[in-house]
């Protein structure tokens, strides 16, 4: 690690460069160490991608160490700054701050032994005589030698003899683990670290995967297939599952195994000894059902109800052709803001581009994306089906979107075919078939019967039905107007605010999104009015926490810095923080303002070709004005609701009483 850090990365008093007691300024202030090595080009941009990092897990470990981590191109190389705080920092671990907070920053694409490096770390982390030794160091230098593995701590833990190593029991309770992230750096390997040295304590016999960012190896099948019990830690889903199948098994967070590996362990032992098995036992290792026991981890657990399976099904799709969407429907719309509305009846640029010709280079963007938001219900269909069979599903969901868009059934066409698909390729693997026949089941037999099956019902059966529904929706979209219109406004402004983001959100986003694959004045006011409503809410808390930050925590003060910039982005999800400490007032609230603006925004006739990017895209919003002045009102009505509500409660945060201290110190600070 000696080229990742070095003691100009290293502050052992942190609190005296920070401005607030905040993960955020904690991070700001070994970031800056970074940029003045040249370690980080873009500092804000950077500080936003820890910010994304730890939003979709607190990197607060127990034991006083918070972990800020991502991965970013404004990194240049990997490196490591180290903080230690006397008064502790909140990084969101459930034993209270951290004081010591190591900020881990790998590039974008950053090669295997870097990562490797990195997770080296981790592991040191889970060693409780290294941490104290850090603790305890005086000098930067010092700290930086601990880190790097040269302190006395490194020389005085001497190597495990292979009889320490050896089990207590001659037939010991052999465990297999798999350990993954989001990041893939840190939690990963602390996880693979905190179960070992579990294992060691208690005399069981372990084998870890740590399925991280530098990749990972397979454990070996003779190793899975002796042991007695499967771990898995994880917050993303677990590759090759279907390994595992057929025993007992402990699914938990990753964090759990952080922080309690012995207690996991003895969950496993006691699952073993009463014989429960995965509900795939005895069927995915069956070569006449290939994949059967393969769905995603979307797709929910057998346990679930059959509402819950399908949301996730249906979330799975949406999930993957997001991106489609986003990419396609905004070079759409450059071409259409650079060329002109009369742009989709330029000639293929394949056979006509004039380089000096503004309009061959409208035409180019709109024709790229064109056929990227071509895949959209082709890419739904196949993701919907393989939420449900895994990747025997993805051939027949791809071809029964095509056959949706060829009919002209639409979005709703691709969600009928996704179904059908998982559940023709289902219906399949459950038959027997020939023993010469099994090799030949997943690349032949499966693609080729179900891709059959799928394109007949699709083209013959329930396609053209589903065709003349998806037509009588695009004709009442086209002659809404007055009343309907504005009803249909606040219906769509409810259900993107209820859920900031979740599954009813991102129902009233597909309905709008499906719009835009044939564009109409009616699907373009519903497209507008989505997006304007999902806005609302973060622009409304950070508005609030801007007039009446008494009435929000500290936390949720710096949240409301963030909110500006996620709620001009449309990223609703930039109210979740706020949604998550206090529901019963942010949620009505928000959905107020969504209400109004959903409204405002088709009664004004607004338009959007644009299926992303919030204010950066007003250009191309037919009525732009009146468009801002409907995200206005909505906000307006946002944080006056959730300031009354949060003001009747009668007592402000107690985090926030010692908030006049707190500016007092830091316009002394600022004054220094």
């Amino acid at each position: 690690m000696t080229e990742m850090i070095t003691a100009d990365l290293v502050d052992l008093d942190l609190d005296l460069d920070l401005s607030a007691e905040t993960k955020e300024a904690a991070a700001r202030s070994l970031a800056q160490r970074m940029v003045a090595l040249g370690r980080v080009t873009d500092l804000d941009g950077f500080l936003a991608d820890v910010a994304a990092r730890e939003a979709q897990m607190p990197t607060g470990l127990d034991g006083g160490i918070g972990i800020p981590h991502c991965r970013s191109a404004h990194v240049t190389e990997p490196t490591l700054a180290f903080g230690r705080s006397a008064r502790g920092i909140d990084f969101g671990a459930p034993d209270g701050p951290a004081d010591l907070i190591f900020l881990i920053a790998a590039p974008a694409g950053a090669d295997d032994a870097h990562l490797s490096i990195l997770s080296s770390l981790a592991r040191q982390l889970m060693d409780a005589e290294f941490t104290a030794a850090l603790r305890a160091t005086t000098d930067a230098e010092s700290a930086t030698d601990l880190i790097r593995g040269n302190g006395p701590a490194a020389e005085e833990t001497p190597a495990r003899s292979a009889e320490e190593e050896e089990p207590e029991t001659p037939e010991p309770f052999r465990v297999v683990a798999v350990t993954s992230c989001p990041t893939g750096i840190a939690h990963t390997y602390m996880a693979a670290e905190s179960l070992e040295a579990a294992a060691r304590e208690t005399g069981v016999e372990i084998t870890v995967e740590t399925q991280g960012s530098a990749g990972f190896t397979r454990l070996d099948p003779a190793v899975i297939a002796t042991a007695d019990g499967v771990l898995f830690a994880h917050d993303v889903p677990v590759r090759d599952k279907p390994r595992f199948a057929g025993k007992p098994t402990v699914d938990v967070g990753v964090k759990a195994a952080i922080n309690r590996p012995a207690e996991l362990l003895t969950e496993l032992r006691e699952k073993a000894a009463r014989g429960e098995t995965t509900p795939e036992a005895g069927t995915a290792d069956k070569p006449d059902n290939p994949g059967n026991a393969a769905p995603v981890d979307s797709a929910g657990d057998s346990s679930d109800g059959y509402a819950t399976k399908l949301r996730k099904w249906l979330m799975s799709g949406v999930s993957y052709m997001v991106p489609f969407v986003a990419a396609g429907g905004l070079l759409i719309a450059l071409g259409f803001a650079i060329g002109g509305w009369k742009i989709d009846k330029a000639p293929s640029v394949a056979e006509h581009f004039i380089w000096t010709d503004h309009t061959s280079w409208a035409a180019l963007l709109f024709q790229i994306g064109g056929l990227a938001f071509a895949f959209l219900v082709p890419v739904l269909a196949g993701y919907i089906a393989y939420g449900m069979a895994d990747r025997p599903g993805l051939v027949p969901g791809f071809v029964g979107g095509s056959v949706a868009v060829t009919i002209n059934a639409g979005f709703l066409g691709g969600l009928a075919a996704g179904l059908i698909a998982g559940g023709v390729v289902l219906g399949v693997q459950r038959v027997r078939i020939p023993a010469v026949l099994r090799g030949i089941m997943p690349v032949v037999v499966i693609p080729l019967i179900s891709s059959a099956v799928v394109g007949f019902l699709m083209f013959l059966v329930v396609g053209k039905p589903i065709a003349s529904l998806q037509n009588a929706l695009t004709d009442w979209l086209e002659g809404l107007s007055g009343a309907n219109a504005i009803i249909l406004g606040v219906i769509l402004g409810l259900m993107m605010c209820f859920d900031l983001g979740g599954p009813l959100n991102k129902v009233a986003y597909a309905f709008a999104v499906g719009g835009l694959a044939h564009p109409t004045d009616g699907s373009l006011k519903v497209m507008a009015a989505v997006m304007a409503a999902g806005m609302v809410p973060p622009l409304a808390m950070a508005l609030a926490t801007t007039v009446r930050g008494t009435l929000f925590t500290k936390t949720e003060r710096e949240n409301g810095k963030a909110a500006w910039f996620l709620g001009a982005s449309f990223i609703t999800e930039g109210a979740i923080p706020f949604a998550a400490a206090d529901p019963l007032r942010v949620i009505p609230a928000s959905m107020a303002g969504g209400a109004v603006t959903g409204a405002l925004s088709m009664a004004f006739g607004c338009t959007l070709r644009a299926p992303h990017g919030g204010v950066f895209v007003v250009p191309l919003i037919g009525q732009p004005l009146l468009y801002l002045v409907a995200i206005a009102a909505g906000v307006c009505v946002s944080t006056a609701a959730v300031v009354v509500l949060k003001s009747a409660r009668g007592t402000a945060p107690s985090s926030t009483q010692a908030a006049p201290a707190e500016s007092e110190r830091e316009r002394v600070s600022a004054s220094a």
